[in-house]
């Protein structure tokens, strides 16, 4: 057609995707607020407990510093969130072993066992979908939501 449409849909393809984009982003969203409320918990308790646990598996110091910039809040909302969590039993306050005046935050196991008990099946869904792609595609795929996630990273903003 020459206008950067795709045929049969009157989006420009690569808006397309955004919105796709947008989509899945929604429905994740949809899903931790439905975590949230059947597990007692406020939706921001759930995107922390998701931020400790990136930080866990980064090899990161998960400090309330780190907690409150990755979630955007001010000290006051942070130790707010960490105190229901660890009221709920889903985080412990520790002692870094390293420096000793440093306090670490560690997503309890029960916390984890909820999360793969109600996500576990969405995740297998989506390793099944990316068991389908090739490496190359897969590749890509990666490539893709790396670069748009940097767009979306406070950084970028900045």
């Amino acid at each position: 057609m020459g206008d950067n449409r795709e045929s049969g849909n009157r989006e420009p393809g690569n808006l397309q995707l955004v919105h796709l984009l947008r989509a899945v982003t929604v429905e994740f969203g949809l899903r931790q607020a439905e975590f949230a409320a059947r597990n007692g918990m406020h939706p921001t308790d759930v995107r922390a407990l998701i931020c400790l646990l990136d930080a866990a598996r980064a090899g990161e110091a998960a400090t309330a510093g780190l907690l409150g910039a990755r979630l955007g809040l001010n000290s006051a909302g942070t130790t707010s969130v960490i105190d229901r969590l660890e009221r709920l039993g889903h985080v412990a306050r520790v002692r870094d072993d390293r420096d000793r005046r440093r306090i670490l935050l560690r997503v309890e196991p029960e916390a984890i066992r909820l999360g793969r008990e109600f996500f576990g099946p969405l995740i297998d869904g989506v390793l099944q979908v990316l068991d389908s792609f090739d490496p190359a595609e897969r590749d890509t795929v990666r490539r893709f939501l790396t670069a748009a996630h940097t767009v979306f990273a406070p950084e970028a903003r900045a």
